[in-house]
């Protein structure tokens, strides 16, 4: 950070930034015992923590054709829309990886590849909301890009299990396999295997504080997408953004949690203080206001900026999960932040359109994380891996380099590895190498 001023208009209140121990301690004995015993560890948490003790937790066919038969035609018209954005999306992303193989050296042939990953675990919340936004945007943007393997599960929502339209979901985005479970004890089953399942090789998907720390704990014996924790919202404005607005976006982010930042840093001390007006205003009608309410109380700040660079510095110091520019100008911005987990540019683009129709993965980096890494999408299901091709003539450039390195770092026996394709008979007693 520079020396600029940054005045508080509206400070959140302290608190600690760190997993409690109670969390994580809950979350490796769960783990521990489901790596131990499998699915009955499984089951005994779930009727533990979510009353949920079915005869099997695997969704059959009945189930998800009871859930089309149930869904509501405007639902799924808009839930259809909803995947054809993201697999569309998905697909224009991944035509942007490229497979190549190219010849550097006479006779030195280097390339990538993109492999898919071969199995997913993705995960979808339902404890305040049911999200089928999730399960579209984990399960469709795996089979993109190409994964032959994806498993979709969610908690149950009442005693008949999995909230329909989500399970409608799931499926419609092209699951193989779905579990109605939720929690710890979902990732860990999904990990380590699940009622015969095979266990995945990846999990993704958002969650809860526990949820998160699974995926901290697992992360090793699985792949991840990124630890995401409370939903973030961070908007710059300036006198020409409407306070109503940028209030409203702010409790529409707010109401994922209690513990969810909403953040405005303005160079307008007018707007500013509107917007905390306005805020007040929504909340006396908001339909989640308990929820939101709560998060505004704690978590909420107005920051008053000296000019525009300052604008940039204190949303790049913050990384937030979303940001949104309310600006006369927001190009201005867009080529000068780089610390963000989604950008989104001008009063109409707002969060909300990405969270559930627009195509954009809503699974993004949070606590700063988007100082190093971006959000869930189709590249994170794929393996770039190298390929390296050499003929006898590639060797003679690249074999004394090679050894030479390795004789500086004492290692011998790449030496000897590199120096015996360039001349075999400087070994009298190895074998002669023949071409294949």
């Amino acid at each position: 950070m520079t020396d600029r001023v940054f005045t508080y208009l509206k400070e959140p209140v302290p608190t600690a930034d760190e997993v409690s121990r109670e969390v994580a301690d809950t979350v490796s004995q769960i783990i521990s015992e489901v790596e131990r015993e499998g699915t009955t560890a499984v089951r005994r948490h779930s009727a533990r923590l979510d009353g949920w003790d079915p005869p099997s937790f695997r969704v059959g066919p009945g189930e998800i054709e009871a859930a089309y038969r149930e869904m509501d035609p405007a639902v799924e018209e808009s839930a259809r829309f909803l995947i054809h954005q993201v697999t569309n999306f998905a697909r224009l992303q991944r035509e942007t990886l490229v497979d190549f193989e190219t010849e550097t050296l006479p006779g030195v042939f280097l390339g990538q590849r993109h492999i898919p990953v071969a199995s997913v675990g993705a995960y979808s919340p339902g404890g305040l909301y049911p999200l089928i936004a999730s399960a579209v945007m984990t399960v469709a943007t795996a089979k993109v890009a190409g994964v032959p393997r994806v498993i979709g599960a969610a908690p149950p929502r009442d005693e008949r299990g999995m909230h329909p339209p989500q399970l409608w979901a799931m499926a419609e985005s092209g699951a193989e396999e779905i579990f109605c479970v939720g929690g710890v004890q979902a990732l860990a089953g999904m990990a380590f295997g699940l009622e015969g399942s095979d266990p995945v090789d990846m999990i993704v998907g958002p969650g809860n504080a526990y949820v998160a720390e699974a995926k901290r704990q697992l992360f090793g014996k699985v792949g991840i997408d990124l630890l995401a924790g409370p939903t973030e919202i961070m908007i710059i404005a300036d006198e020409t953004a409407d306070p109503s607005v940028v209030a409203c976006d702010l409790l529409g982010q707010a109401e994922h949690g209690p513990t969810s930042p909403a953040i405005l840093a303005t160079t307008s001390e007018t707007l500013g203080r509107a917007a905390i007006e306005q805020v007040d205003w929504w909340l006396e009608r908001w339909p989640t206001a308990d929820i939101a309410g709560a998060a505004w109380r704690d978590f909420g700040t107005v920051i008053l900026c000296q000019d525009d660079a300052g604008l940039v510095e204190i949303a790049d110091e913050i990384a937030p999960e979303h940001l949104e520019i309310q600006t006369r100008d927001p190009v201005w911005f867009v080529d000068r932040l780089s610390n963000y987990g989604s950008l989104f540019i001008g009063t109409h683009a707002t969060v909300a359109y990405s969270d559930k129709a627009i195509g954009t993965n809503h699974t993004l980096p949070t606590r700063r994380a988007a100082r190093y890494t971006g959000g869930l999408w189709v590249g994170k299901f794929l393996k770039t891996v190298t390929t390296q091709r050499c003929e006898p003539e590639g060797s003679m450039q690249v074999a004394e380099p090679a050894a030479v390195v390795a004789d500086a770092e004492l290692m011998a026996g790449h030496a000897i590895s590199a120096r015996l394709r360039l001349n075999p008979e400087f070994f009298p007693d190895v074998l002669e190498i023949t071409d294949v």
